[in-house]
């Protein structure tokens, strides 16, 4: 499995570096994010902008991530998915569970006001 993780102070970055999201890369990803919980990773930030088709598997290790980050109070959140792939998720109706932007950097700010709302004891809507 090809991918970058960038780590950073509040989040971290994983690039994958695949066209398929598929069997053959899903069981690399889930280790990836268990390797990282353990770390004490809680935010991640998954880059798909290179994946241009993920199948059952692919889905089941985003989940995978997703619960992990959840469990470690922090928040995956999804960023530069392909056509193909938004549209396998919206089959799903995942899109209605899962944090996505379009553009890297907003999936950033999304996790920097959801720290900032943690650090103050507030959810996002309240004053």
């Amino acid at each position: 499995m090809k991918f970058t993780v960038d780590k950073q102070e509040k989040y971290t970055l994983i690039k994958l570096d695949e066209d398929k999201l598929d069997s053959l890369i899903a069981p690399g990803l889930k280790s990836e994010f268990v390797n990282l919980s353990t770390q004490g990773v809680g935010n991640l930030v998954l880059d798909l902008s290179a994946t241009k088709y993920c199948d059952s598997s692919g889905l089941s290790a985003i989940l995978t991530g997703n619960r992990i980050c959840t469990e470690n109070e922090g928040v995956l959140v999804l960023t530069g998915l392909q056509p193909m792939v938004q549209k396998l998720i919206e089959l799903s109706q995942l899109h209605k569970i899962l944090e996505i932007f379009p553009a890297q950097q907003e999936a950033i700010e999304f996790i920097m006001t959801t720290e900032i709302h943690k650090e103050l004891g507030t959810k996002e809507g309240e004053a």
